[in-house]
C-alpha cells in the first residue's frame, strides 16, 4: 500500500524536491485499518470447532469478542502509539526486562504447537482433493506436516521476498470466496425446504450447562481472535486516532464475528455434530452441499483453495515470530550464539531448524495417539495457553505504563484503560484455567493424562525454556546492538550452508 512506501522511504523521487512543510502526511482511513485487521484475524479453520454447538456458536463467538478481542485491540493501540519495539518493549518498559523476554518468547513458542495444528488442518483438507479416507489417518497427517514444514523452511531461507510472494492473496482465495460460498450454499439448502441437522431455535442460543467441560471448546475462540494487536502499529497513521481507531475496531470486531459465525452455522446445518471432524469439518460441509447440488467435482477445487489460505498464513507466521525472537536474542543476549546464526539472506536458520526438529517430533503424536481430532485439539489448547501468557503480560504492562509514565506521548489513549485491561486480564486468565479441563467430547479420555500433557507443553516450552535461557545467559551472547550493528560477530559462514537442511553437514 502507498502509505507503507512512504513510511519506508520509497516514495516517488519528486516528493523529495518539495520543502518538508509542503509534503502532506499520508493517512490510512479507518475503514482500511478495519479491513486489514479482519484480514489478519479471520479464518475458516476454527469453524468446525464451533459448528458442534450449532446456533450456540453465536454466543460463544460474541462473548470472547467483547471480553478479549476489543480489549486486546484497544490496549495494543495505546501501547503501539507510544512505544516502538512491539510486545517486548511494551512489557520491558511496563514490567521488567525478563517479562519482556517472556512475552516475546511466548509469541514464538506458541507456534511450536500452532504449526502442527494448522498443518494438520491442511493435511485433512488436502485429503479431500485426493482421497477423503485419509482425513483420519495419523500416518498421512504426520507425513504432510513434516514435509510441508521443511519445504516451507527451505523457501524461507531464500528471504522475505519469497515468503511475501507466496502468502499474498490467501485471504481472498482461501477465506472470503470459500466462506461466502459455504454460507450461500447453506442458505439455498435451507430455502429448498431441507431441515437443519442442528437445532436453530432461540432456546438453543445459550449453552446448556453440563459442567465446565461442556464449555471448554470456547477457549479455542481466544486463539481464533489472536492477532488483533498486529495492526495496532498503524494507529498513528490515522487522521484522528482517538475517534477513528475505536470505530475501526468495532467494525472489525463485527465483521470478524460474522465471518466466524456464518460458516460455523452453515456447517452445523448439514453435518451432525457426532460426525463432525475438527480438522475436516469445512470440507465435510462442502462435500455434503456439493453432493446435494450434484457438483461433487468442485470438492477438490475448494480443498485446494482452502489450502492456499492456510499455507499463506503459515508462511507469514513462519517468518515473523522467529525473526522477532532473533532480534531480541542478539540485542539483549537472551539466546545462545548457536540460535543466533543467520544465513547469507539474514534468515534465522538455526531457530527454524531447531523448531523444525520439535515440529517433526510433535507431529508424530498424530501417529501414536488414537484420534486426529484429539491431537488437533491438544495442539490447539497448548497454542492458546502459551499465547494467553503474552496477553496477560501485555494488559498488565499497559496498566503500569499508564500509572508510571502518564505523560509519555501517546498517539492514542484507550478509554477507561484500567477497566478495559482488567476485563482482558480476567477473561484471559479464565480461558487459561478452563483450557486445562478436557472437553465433554473427549468423554473416555483420562482427565489426569490430559492435564499433565497440557501442563508439560505449556510449562516446558512456554515457561521453563525461557527461564533457563535467561538464567544461563552470558555477556558473550549479546552479539548486536539495538541499532543492529554487530557487537561480537561470529565468523562468516560459507554461502553453501545457507541452503543446508537440519543435517546439512
Amino acid at each position: 500500500m502507498e502509505t507503507a512506501d512512504v513510511a519506508a522511504g520509497t516514495a516517488p523521487a519528486k516528493a523529495a524536491d518539495k520543502p518538508a512543510a509542503a509534503i502532506k502526511p499520508q493517512y490510512i482511513s479507518w475503514l482500511a485499518i478495519s479491513f486489514m485487521t479482519v484480514s489478519a484475524v479471520a479464518s475458516l479453520r476454527a469453524a468446525p470447532t464451533m459448528a458442534t454447538y450449532g446456533i450456540t456458536s453465536i454466543f460463544l463467538y460474541v462473548l470472547p469478542a467483547i471480553v478479549f478481542l476489543l480489549p486486546t485491540a484497544l490496549v495494543a493501540a495505546e501501547l503501539a502509539s507510544g512505544w516502538k519495539g512491539g510486545v517486548y518493549n511494551w512489557c520491558r518498559e511496563g514490567i521488567s526486562a525478563p517479562m519482556g523476554f517472556l512475552a516475546v518468547w511466548t509469541q514464538f513458542a506458541m507456534t511450536i504447537f500452532y504449526y502442527p495444528a494448522l498443518l494438520g488442518y491442511v493435511a485433512t483438507t488436502f485429503s479431500y482433493a485426493i482421497d477423503p479416507r485419509l482425513a483420519n489417518n495419523g500416518f498421512y497427517t504426520a507425513a504432510v506436516i513434516i514435509v510441508v514444514y521443511w519445504v516451507a523452511v527451505m523457501i524461507s531461507l531464500r528471504g522475505v521476498g519469497a515468503i511475501a510472494g507466496l502468502s499474498s492473496g490467501g485471504m481472498i482465495i482461501g477465506t472470503l470466496v470459500p466462506g461466502s460460498a459455504l454460507v450461500l450454499l447453506g442458505a439455498v439448502y435451507l430455502l429448498k425446504g431441507n431441515a437443519s441437522v442442528a437445532p436453530m431455535d432461540l432456546s438453543h442460543l445459550f449453552p446448556q450447562w453440563a459442567g465446565v467441560a461442556s464449555l471448554v471448546l470456547v477457549v479455542n475462540n481466544f486463539l481464533s481472535y489472536a492477532g488483533m494487536e498486529i495492526n495496532a502499529v498503524h494507529v498513528n497513521d490515522l487522521r484522528n486516532p482517538s475517534k477513528d481507531f475505536p470505530k475501526a475496531m468495532f467494525l472489525a470486531t463485527g465483521l470478524v464475528v460474522v465471518i466466524f459465525v456464518l460458516p460455523a452455522l452453515a456447517i452445523s446445518w448439514v453435518v451432525p455434530s457426532s460426525e463432525l471432524s475438527l480438522t475436516g469439518g469445512v470440507m465435510q460441509a462442502f462435500e455434503s452441499f456439493f453432493d446435494y447440488f450434484h457438483v461433487a467435482w468442485l470438492t477438490p477445487v475448494v480443498a485446494l483453495m482452502l489450502m492456499c489460505a492456510s499455507l499463506g498464513g503459515f508462511m507469514a507466521w513462519l517468518a515473523g515470530p522467529s525473526k522477532g525472537l532473533l532480534m531480541i536474542g542478539r540485542e539483549e543476549g537472551y539466546l545462545p550464539p548457536f540460535l543466533q546464526k543467520m544465513n547469507v539472506n539474514d534468515v534465522q536458520k538455526n531457530i527454524l531448524f531447531s523448531q523444525g526438529i520439535l515440529t517433526t517430533l510433535i507431529a508424530l503424536m498424530y501417529v501414536f495417539l488414537p484420534s486426529v481430532n484429539s491431537v488437533y485439539w491438544i495442539f490447539s489448547v497448548m497454542t492458546t495457553q502459551i499465547y494467553l501468557i503474552m496477553y496477560v503480560l501485555m494488559f498488565v504492562a499497559a496498566m503500569r505504563l499508564r500509572k508510571k509514565q502518564p505523560d509519555h506521548p501517546r498517539g492514542y489513549r484507550a478509554p477507561w484503560l484500567n477497566v478495559v485491561a482488567s476485563v482482558g486480564i480476567i477473561s484471559t486468565v479464565a480461558a487459561f484455567v478452563i483450557g486445562f479441563v478436557p472437553p465433554s467430547q473427549f468423554g473416555s479420555a483420562s482427565p489426569i493424562a490430559y492435564v499433565l500433557l497440557i501442563l508439560a507443553g505449556v510449562g516446558g516450552i512456554g515457561l521453563l525454556v525461557p527461564f533457563l535461557f535467561y538464567k544461563l545467559r552470558k555477556p558473550a551472547w549479546k552479539t548486536a546492538t539495538a541499532d543492529g550493528e554487530a557487537g561480537l560477530p561470529s565468523p562468516p559462514e560459507p554461502e553453501g550452508e545457507a541452503a543446508a537442511g537440519p543435517s546439512g553437514d
